[in-house]
Parts: structure tokens; C-alpha cells; sequence
């Protein structure tokens, strides 16, 4: 968990690079982007603390993600802030949250 958690603050904070265009690439990929990694995020988070209330989890997950976004903007490495991250960072949490009280109903 804190391995992830310390290469996720890096890559959100790295400076901004020149985007190449790729065939993959399209309009709202750094939100599929957003919303993937912290879902991982979430559900590492409720693995590694699993007696943790939701309450508790969602105001730290969200308060990560509002941190990230304004170190982003402040920084001034070519990363601005962006509220859309911000919501997917937001849904991509509660559905790993979701995806790990399934899987732990539906296996345990």
C-alpha cells in the first residue's frame, strides 16, 4: 500500500510532458486515467484497512485527491488543476471501495 500510494504522488505530481499522439489516445484519457488509478487506490486502501469506517476512508481518499490536484497547480511543472480529475479520482475510490466489499461478500 504505501509503495503504490508513494508511486501514485509521484506520477501525479511529475512535471507535465509534451504529449505525443498516439492511436490510443483520445479526448478524456487522463480521466479513464484518474478514475482507474484510484480506484486501485481505494480498493488497496480497504485491503490494507479493512476495519476502517466509509466516512473515515472517503474524507482521506478525498482530501489525497484535492491535495494532489492543488500541488499540481501550485507547482507550476506544466500540471494544472482540473475538477473533473478531481470527481474521477472521486467515483474511481467508491468503486473500488465497492469492488473490494463485493468481492470480500461474495468469497469470505
Amino acid at each position: 500500500m504505501p509503495i503504490y500510494w508513494a508511486f501514485l504522488t509521484y506520477m501525479l505530481l511529475k512535471p507535465g510532458e509534451e504529449n505525443q499522439e498516439y492511436w490510443f489516445m483520445f479526448d478524456g484519457l487522463d480521466k479513464v486515467l484518474h478514475f482507474s488509478i484510484f480506484a486501485m487506490l481505494g480498493f488497496c486502501f480497504m485491503a490494507a484497512f479493512p476495519k476502517i469506517k466509509f466516512s473515515y476512508f472517503f474524507q482521506i481518499i478525498l482530501i489525497y485527491a484535492f491535495l494532489t490536484e492543488i500541488l499540481q497547480e501550485e507547482m507550476g511543472l506544466g500540471r494544472s488543476m482540473e475538477t473533473l480529475d478531481v470527481v474521477a479520482d472521486t467515483i474511481g475510490c467508491l468503486i473500488g471501495y465497492y469492488i473490494y466489499k463485493l468481492l470480500i461478500k461474495r468469497f469470505f
